[in-house]
């Protein structure tokens, strides 16, 4: 082939299928914005609908995602890759069969936690190995925030098939403490000690009412257990706010916290000579 027919084939190219190529990629860019704005007026409207945040974070990406590989079939169309029903079907059908496995398991796992609810976005919640706040329930993962704000994707069939512990599901917790301390103190002191600091806390409850008890002696302590029922939000606060005021109100009492110690016995049976 001549240099003169391949450059003639390269123009003619570039001026027919070149074309309807950059004319697809540019469709394709404003498609996928477009059902960007189509998701984001549609949460728009379940929000004022006042539709659930969990639902409505799921809906959002699911409908995305619809969106965007409808775009992709008509782009596909225009740039002349013919894209028939039956192709299609098997294209999908070896997907579903291999390489989407998983993914069709996290998908089936989002829908059951839609349908059980077992937590919000918003909670903090205890799964699959992982602790933090649900941001977001997509397609296929779950948003989880940590405590110091690492981002944890988290398979929907993993936390649907397993264990979740939400600790932001019920209004009340009950903070549990114990404190030991030593044999030779009194009892009752101790009590009234724990005591006054429980009922001086403004965050904790009266009702249901607070538990301080002798709970078992230790190897080298009596402990004392401290039951108090707060609202879920002042958890943290009231824990330790009653780890530091126990430790400064045995401190001016005089009341000994005991730590572990041995004692070592040296048997001297005398040297021979």
């Amino acid at each position: 082939m001549s240099l003169e027919k391949f450059l003639g084939k390269i123009v003619n190219w570039a001026t027919t299928d070149g074309i309807k190529l950059i004319i697809g990629i540019f469709l394709l860019w404003i498609g996928w914005k477009l059902a960007k704005k189509i998701v984001n007026i549609l949460n728009k409207a379940l929000e004022r609908r006042n539709v659930d945040v969990t639902i409505r974070s799921f809906l959002d990406t699911f409908l995305e995602v619809i969106l965007k590989g409808l775009v992709i079939l008509v782009v596909l169309e225009y740039v002349g890759i013919k894209t028939t029903v039956a192709a299609l079907v098997a294209s999908a059908g070896v997907a579903i069969g291999l390489a989407l496995q998983g993914s069709l398991s996290n998908f089936a796992g989002g829908l059951v936690i839609l349908l059980i609810r077992p937590f919000n976005v918003g909670d903090y919640v205890e799964g699959a190995g992982h602790n933090g706040v649900i941001e977001k329930i997509g397609m296929f993962y779950t948003h989880m925030v940590s405590v110091d704000n690492k981002l944890i994707l988290v398979p929907n069939g993993t936390l649907a098939n397993g264990s979740i512990v939400n600790y932001s599901a019920k209004e009340l917790r009950r903070v549990d403490l114990t404190f030991g301390v030593g044999y030779e103190q009194d009892i009752l002191k101790v009590k009234r000690v724990l005591s006054n600091i429980v009922e001086a806390h403004d965050l904790i409850l009266k009702t249901p009412e607070p538990f301080i008890a002798l709970s078992n002696h230790g190897d080298s302590a009596i402990n004392f257990v401290v039951r108090v029922w707060v609202n879920n939000s002042d958890y943290w606060k009231v824990h330790f706010d009653l780890l530091e005021s126990v430790k400064v109100a045995f401190d001016n009492e005089d009341i000994s916290i005991p730590y572990p110690q041995m004692d070592l016995h040296i048997k001297n049976e005398g040297l021979s000579k």
